[in-house]
Formats: C-alpha cells, sequence, structure tokens
C-alpha cells in the first residue's frame, strides 16, 4: 500500500490522487494477510518435489544401490500394495528412475485415500502416506484457502482480483509527476517511515510485471471465474475440441475425480468403456458393489501390465500416472503432466477391448487453451526450468517484501490509536476513465466487481456516520 503524505499533484488532480490512495489503502488493509499467505505458501509449492523428496525419502526414494528401474510388473506391485494396505486401487504411478519406488493409490473403506510406495525391484512396501495429510497437499489447501471450503475458495479469488487493483493504483501512486527521489531507487539518506515508504514504492514497481502475472495466471484455479471461463472454452471448442468425442461414450465421472489434470480437461467428462455386455460381466466378478471393483484377476479386463505395455509402445513413457477404472464402465487414464505444456497428454483406454478412446496432448487443445495452460506452467515455475523457478520465487518474496514494508510504514505514519486512512476531501471523485477501467475490470472479473460495490457502499457508510449532514459525493 502507498504511503505518500503529500503528493506532488502538479501533473494531475489532488482529488483523484487522494481518492485512488484511499481505495489503495483500504485495499492492501483489507487483502494484506491473504496476500501474505498467498506469497508464502507459493513461494514454498514451487519447491514441492525438492521438499517431498526430503519430508518423504524413505517412502519414495530407493537406495543408492538400487539399479534396476522396474523388475516387477504393475499388476505385482499392486497387488503387493493391497496386501499391506486393503482396499480399492485407485491409480498406479510407474518409477520416473531407477531411484524412485512405485506409486498406488488405494481408496480405504473411510474414503481416505493411501498413496503406498512399492519398490518396483523386490516389491517391498516402504511406506504409506494420507494423501489429505501430505505436506504438500496441506500448503496447497492453505494457498487456495481450500481449508475453509467454498466460501474460501471465494475469498482467495477476491483477493487475488485485488491484487491486480493495488498494482494498477500503486503504479499511479509511484508515477514520479516531476519528482527524483525515492523512484527507482531508495533515497541515500533515508531513514524510518521514509525508508521503508521507499521500500515500497521502488520494489513494487521494479516487481509489477511480475506480480500481476501470478496475479491473473492465478486466476484458472478460481472458483467462479476460472470454472466459467474453462467452461466458455470448452463450449467454444477452444479448449477439448468438442469433435474428440466423435463416437466415445461419456460417463457421470468428472475428469477432476481422476486427480491432477492439464487445467483445460478438469471440467470435461471422462470416456466410458463400451461393453454391451460389460456391466453383466463385471458385476459378475464384483458382487459387492462398485466399492470393491477391481481390474486385478478380472478375466474380463484388460490387466494393467498390458495398458502399461501399449502406453509404451505409443510414446507414453517418463513419468505418469494411470487412474485405474473403479467400476464396470470405468476406463484406464493415463495422464502425463511433466510441466512444461508441450509434454502434457491425457490418454483414455477401453478397459475391456485396450482400444484407445482419446487421445490428448497439448497439440490438440485450442489456442486460447494453450495460452492458458501456458500461464498455470509458468505461474508454478515449470516452464522453462530453474530461470523460471527463480522469477516465480522472486515475485513471491516481492509480495512478502510488499506486505511487510506497507504495514510498517502505515504503522509509523498512523497516530497513535487511528486508523489514519488517507483522508477524503468535500468534492473529491474519480475520473471518468478511472471508473470506466473500474466498471470493465469488474466485468472481467465478477467477484471483484461485486467486492469494489461493497468497498464504495462501505466508504460511503463511513462517510455518512462521519458526517451526516453533508451530501454524499459519488466516488
Amino acid at each position: 500500500m502507498s504511503t505518500q503524505n503529500v503528493p506532488n499533484t502538479t501533473a494531475g488532480s489532488p482529488g483523484l490522487y487522494r481518492r485512488i490512495w484511499r481505495w489503495h489503502f483500504f485495499a492492501g488493509v483489507l487483502c494484506v494477510p491473504f496476500i501474505f499467505s498467498l506469497a508464502v505458501t507459493g513461494a514454498i509449492y514451487l519447491f514441492h518435489k525438492q521438499i517431498d523428496d526430503i519430508v518423504y525419502s524413505s517412502e519414495m526414494l530407493r537406495p543408492a544401490a538400487a539399479s534396476e528401474v522396474q523388475g516387477l510388473q504393475p499388476t505385482r506391485i499392486i497387488a503387493q500394495a493391497l496386501m499391506a494396505y486393503p482396499g480399492q486401487p485407485k491409480a498406479y504411478t510407474p518409477p520416473a528412475d531407477s531411484g524412485r519406488n512405485a506409486q498406488v493409490d488405494v481408496i480405504r473403506l473411510d474414503g481416505a485415500t493411501l498413496q503406498v510406495f512399492v519398490d518396483p525391484g523386490t516389491g517391498r512396501v516402504t511406506g504409506a502416506i494420507d494423501e489429505s495429510n501430505r505436506i504438500m497437499t496441506i500448503i496447497k489447501h492453505v494457498h487456495s484457502l481450500a481449508i475453509a471450503g467454498d466460501a474460501g475458495n471465494v475469498v482467495i479469488e477476491i483477493v487475488a482480483s485485488w491484487i491486480i487493483v493495488l498494482m494498477a493504483t500503486g503504479i499511479y501512486l509511484w508515477w514520479p509527476r516531476g519528482r527524483t527521489a525515492g523512484v527507482v531507487s531508495i533515497r541515500p539518506n533515508a531513514a524510518g517511515r521514509i525508508w521503508w515508504r521507499d521500500l515500497h514504492a521502488v520494489t513494487g514497481v521494479f516487481a509489477g510485471v511480475v506480480i500481476l502475472f501470478l496475479a491473473l495466471t492465478g486466476m484458472p484455479w478460481s472458483v467462479v471465474w476460472g470454472k466459467n471461463v474453462n467452461a466458455w472454452l470448452s463450449a467454444h471448442d477452444l479448449g477439448v475440441p468438442n469433435g474428440m468425442w466423435r463416437g466415445v461414450p461419456k460417463s457421470t465421472l468428472p475428469a477432476a475425480e481422476l486427480g491432477e489434470l492439464p487445467w483445460t480437461q478438469q471440467q470435461e467428462s471422462v470416456p466410458a468403456s463400451d461393453d454391451p455386455h460389460a456391466q453383466h460381466k463385471a458385476m459378475a466378478h464384483s458382487s459387492h458393489g462398485t466399492s470393491s471393483y477391481s481390474v486385478l484377476n478380472n478375466p474380463v479386463v484388460v490387466a494393467p501390465d498390458t495398458v502399461v505395455a501399449d502406453l509404451a509402445r505409443i510414446g507414453m513413457d517418463g513419468s505418469y500416472r494411470l487412474a485405474l477404472p473403479r467400476d464396470p464402465r470405468g476406463v484406464y487414464s493415463a495422464i502425463r503432466t511433466p510441466g512444461q505444456v508441450a509434454g502434457q497428454r491425457v490418454v483414455h483406454i477401453d478397459q475391456y477391448s485396450g482400444k484407445v478412446l482419446m487421445d490428448i496432448g497439448a497439440n490438440r487443445i485450442g489456442p486460447i487453451g494453450r495460452i492458458t495452460e501456458w500461464g498455470v506452467s509458468v505461474h508454478q515455475g515449470a516452464e522453462y526450468g530453474t530461470p523460471n523457478l527463480i522469477v516465480m520465487l522472486a515475485g513471491c518474496l516481492t509480495l512478502i517484501a510488499l506486505c511487510v514494508s506497507g504495514i510498517i510504514t502505515w504503522w509509523k505514519r498512523r497516530p497513535t490509536g487511528k486508523l489514519a486512512a488517507p483522508a477524503r476531501k468535500e468534492g473529491d471523485r474519480l475520473a471518468k476513465g478511472v471508473v470506466v477501467i473500474a466498471v470493465v475490470l469488474g466485468c472481467c472479473f465478477p467477484l471483484l466487481g461485486l467486492s469494489m460495490v461493497a468497498v464504495l457502499l462501505f466508504d460511503r457508510l463511513i462517510d455518512a456516520v462521519r458526517h451526516p449532514s453533508a451530501q454524499m459525493k459519488s466516488p
């Protein structure tokens, strides 16, 4: 938040400056705790793979002496996991290299998913992790406020939208207007509040592009904007082309149930295995309902070993996750999300015939969908390797610095016991251009628009309480 007390307004309206400063201030005060949380958890999650390898090394990593990548077939590995932790097999992840164990996801009777790790050379079960209690899962849920349910997701979407407003108003407040001090560097002799003010302004202006990028590319995960944009892209053939469904039966299972997926496919349906006798044959094998359905030792289902071998023949190798059929209409779904958009691929396979029903690589996605996927990949620090990771980390650290410097500057400026919000004088108005920009942003990001209306009403309510005899002015 900006903390200048007396602006140089030779190049603009002082009333406009005060109004924008006031909005910047209140947006900062209300959003700082959430922005700080976003920045800290985001910085941590950038290194989720490295952290997992350290925290869960005994479960996920093989001994240094291990040389054989995989001696056992997938079916045997899955069976070993189920012997140690009975339940319904949900997914199988082959080891990416000789230093890693295979992973089998098992749905327990209480509905929880255990990630069971099995040495692919010996079949030894090295341990299991409750998916919901995994450290990076918790960090991810705190980052999105998913721990607070849908309400938390709504709050974090509003905050992400307000970051855009904070950066836009911050740039306006920073604009030199003939000044040279504290514009592109901290003043040499600055101390106390002035030093913190300069740090806040200079840091914000130099990192503004990265911060705006983080805010915009984080929106695809949002509960309102993200879901609606995803649905719109799919409806207009800009995500997964509708033509890919020609002749392919659909199930009622949403793709999101498969776990981590490319963003453009998260709201798609999953294809269904198409066998006219599937229901009868499969239910004969599983008389206890779909909760006990398994592809192991099922004579009418293509075995995981065959599916993995077939995937290798069509170039689906390396690190991927194979979601297993969980009912008679389910399919095998091989999901590869390596980070880089070009390597993304999802293959759905009929569990009875072994036929490839859909094969969706990055080249099959519409242009807007690919751009969105690219933004998501860069946001996670995965698209361009270490340089990408460093830039995104710098963006997170800058956000933390802005939160801290803004709060400290405000604290040093405020009189004891007062909020010390920037004053609004009689007759102060927002320029028509600013109002138009606000309306456009509010239309593009509906929750931002609603929250701006709420802030405006709250601001005018405060003014009415303090000056009950004055006529309330427009913004």
